[in-house]
């Protein structure tokens, strides 16, 4: 059997907001305590090239939807010695505007995207505001020109992208919401994205608040935790706690970018009260 390559793996940290406990489980909570809500790309770096999951959003969409913006995802990318001009593949995870803000500022990627985000986004439930609420049309329009230009790569269910790297539909959240599994030196990791947002929703069962199917969003905990070596193996998309778990790759990127790959500091992995 062939070695699988060991890949680096990067969170980058781009904005932020203030939110409470009550705004981020179904139900509500007991606690009404605050509970920020973190946001970032990722990148998946080894085997002589790099792929970037997910593409955040703009300055003006930070201030249109009063989100803290700390820095330019693409631009961030230039951290890790990397550029949005030169990069080739992009995962999105699904088309939610924190997700997909940034594709015009990757003029040689191809997008990665699962059938049923596109079929999703584009499709019926797009009149009502519940669904719609998540997705910029400006952001679902442009990955449907980027689609005119072959430019995009949809795939139905799971997908090889590269030895050590594939791709598994969850939905829930959305229609065609995927996760990455990675190969990395300490076994197999999975970036959940928004399959759990913080820690807690996948260790406790509890479900977010914007959901396409609430099955297939409990389901999709259990199938994470299928696919990754353990519990401390699942990075959740949104959970502050990934940057005070996960160590800088160098002093001057603490609270900016996080290196995933390595064992997490000691602590709970856990966002809850």
């Amino acid at each position: 059997m062939v070695a699988l390559p060991n890949y680096e793996v990067y969170a980058i940290r781009y904005a932020t907001r203030d939110g409470t406990r009550a705004e981020h489980f179904i139900g509500g909570d007991p606690h009404d305590t605050p509970m920020p809500m973190d946001y970032f790309i990722w990148v998946i770096v080894g085997a002589g090239r790099h792929y970037v999951v997910d593409l955040g959003y703009t300055a003006e969409m930070a201030a249109q939807r009063k989100r803290q913006f700390l820095r330019c995802p693409a631009e961030s990318l230039g951290l890790l010695g990397l550029s949005a001009e030169t990069t080739e593949d992009v995962i999105l995870t699904h088309l939610h505007y924190d997700h997909v803000g940034n594709a015009h500022k990757f003029p040689k990627a191809r997008f990665h995207l699962q059938d049923k985000e596109m079929t999703y986004a584009t499709g019926r439930h797009m009149r009502y505001p519940f669904f719609a609420g998540g997705f910029e049309c400006e952001d679902v329009v442009g990955m449907v020109r980027l689609n005119f230009k072959g430019r995009v790569e949809f795939h139905d269910g799971e997908a090889e992208l590269a030895p050590g790297i594939s791709l598994h539909r969850m939905g829930g959240h959305t229609a065609g919401l995927q996760v990455v599994r990675v190969h990395t030196q300490r076994g197999w990791m999975v970036l959940a994205s928004d399959a759990s947002h913080y820690y807690e929703h996948f260790q406790k069962n509890r479900l977010f608040t914007i959901a396409y199917r609430l099955d297939d969003m409990i389901q999709a905990y259990r199938k994470i935790e299928r696919l990754a070596a353990s519990p401390d193996h699942i990075i959740p998309g949104h959970d502050p706690l990934v940057m005070q778990l996960y160590p800088a790759p160098t002093p001057q990127l603490a609270g900016i970018v996080a290196r995933l790959d390595v064992e997490p500091r000691q602590g709970t992995m856990h966002s809850g009260t």
